[in-house]
């Protein structure tokens, strides 16, 4: 798989996930896809400083992104 091909269906599953993320008065942005499979996202609005953002990161993007997109080792949040 070329890398623009995971990095565009990384970013499909992200604009599948973002209107639960917004009705909680946050959002999601696609940072990048390394060569290694880590998907870095940055986290906007009520996310920011949000004690549940880790469990948000780990069970509904990290997992939803490694189900429809098997190239996805992880997921980590940058600033």
């Amino acid at each position: 798989m070329s890398a623009p091909d995971v990095h565009d269906r990384v970013a499909r599953v992200i604009d599948l996930i973002r209107p639960a993320v917004q009705s909680d008065g946050g959002d999601v942005e696609l940072v990048g896809v390394t060569p290694a499979g880590v998907v870095q996202i940055r986290l906007h609005g009520a996310c920011v400083g949000c004690p549940s953002a880790s469990v948000t990161l780990a069970l509904g993007i990290e997992r939803n992104l490694k189900a429809h997109v098997p190239e996805v080792a992880s997921v980590e949040a940058v600033d």
